[in-house]
């Protein structure tokens, strides 16, 4: 975990700040030992929304993901933070991420009963596929993809797919030499 990451664990906007201000640390990094996080993850998570428009300012980029594939709107929405999914969304981030089991932020809100959250990501999704479709037909540029995960993912999706391909095969073999056959 980074200085960077700590500051914003706990919660410390003038340090967050006075790190970012000196460049000591990258807003973008992945910390390894907790799932990939970002300091945006961490400022989502912890209902930050002041934190989060510092960390953009200084170029923390809300599409990317954890390990599981969970954007800063994941955490929020696991954490019940309506303000801090208002936040994200006025940014221009990614309402509607699907994570690595096709979870979205609002179904997280469904799950863990979130219903303000539910209701204003109902909307916010609608509303973020449409700024991308006029940002698309306009030209200008949207970040929404995260190509480390991206190439993880993948590398999941064989992975898994070699693991029921070996669990099926191993299967088949218990039941032939159940039945005699060999």
């Amino acid at each position: 975990m980074t200085e960077l990451h700590e500051a914003v664990a706990v919660g410390d906007y003038d340090l967050v700040k006075e790190i970012l201000r000196k460049g000591r640390c990258d807003p973008n990094h992945k910390d390894v030992d907790w799932n990939d996080r970002t300091p945006l993850h961490w400022a989502a998570a912890k209902g930050q929304s002041e934190m989060i428009k510092l960390l953009v300012a200084h170029g923390a980029r809300p599409c990317l993901r954890s390990d599981a594939g969970w954007t800063p709107a994941h955490f929020a929405a696991e954490s019940g933070r309506l303000g801090v999914l208002r936040t994200l969304h006025s940014l221009h981030a990614a309402m509607d991420a699907e994570d690595l089991f096709g979870d979205t932020p609002r179904r997280l809100a469904e799950i863990y009963g979130h219903k303000e959250c539910v209701k204003f990501l109902e909307t916010a999704e609608v509303e973020s596929r449409n700024y991308l479709r006029t940002a698309a037909m306009k030209g200008i540029p949207v970040d929404q993809r995260d190509e480390d995960w991206e190439l993880k993912k993948e590398e999941f999706k064989r992975n898994s797919s070699c693991a029921r391909q070996n669990y099926k095969t191993s299967v088949q073999k218990k039941n032939r030499k159940k039945m005699g056959k060999r």
